[in-house]
């Protein structure tokens, strides 16, 4: 009995650590509505715009945001990358924009891939992340300072 558990012990670990190399494989792509002018943004625009610092494209449409739920762990990336926050940095930050008025509400909570990829087709002016993996013809997707997700510099890896 004791060996069967080990043996399972060992399973999990080697899965879980096969996983989660995998994840950190895949780049996590910006995407937007194509009918979005940009194609190339730099990371700092980027920034502006998850922060809620840039709420209007260049056309003067609407930004909406679209955030995985905090359990996915591609969001993960986005805080560190991006916002340069934990959750609960985070969410204290979106609470204080919308406490003081700066915004008229927060991100808009996907619960999926498959969910953030139908809001982004349909909703003119969003943004959101997918992993690579899981992009398809209907998306924009946005250069980083010039590179795409397949390109070594894009930082988004």
């Amino acid at each position: 009995m004791r060996n069967g558990v080990l043996i399972g012990l060992s399973l999990i670990v080697t899965l879980f650590s096969t996983s989660k190399a995998c994840a950190a494989e895949t780049s996590i792509a910006i995407v937007v509505h194509p009918g979005v002018a940009e194609s190339n943004i730099t990371m700092e625009q980027l920034r502006r715009l998850f922060h809620a610092e840039q709420q209007f494209w260049a056309d003067k449409t609407r930004v909406t945001l679209l955030l995985r739920a905090p359990v996915a762990a591609d969001r993960d990336l986005i805080l560190d990358r991006i916002y340069h926050m934990n959750e609960n940095e985070f969410r204290r930050y979106w609470i204080a924009k919308i406490f003081r008025a700066e915004v008229p509400s927060g991100p808009k909570v996907v619960f999926s891939s498959n969910m953030a990829l139908e809001l982004v087709t349909a909703i003119p002016g969003s943004i959101t992340f997918l992993p690579t993996s899981e992009l398809d013809s209907k998306v924009k997707v946005l250069s980083i300072d010039g590179f795409l997700p397949h390109d070594s510099e894009y930082p988004l890896r």
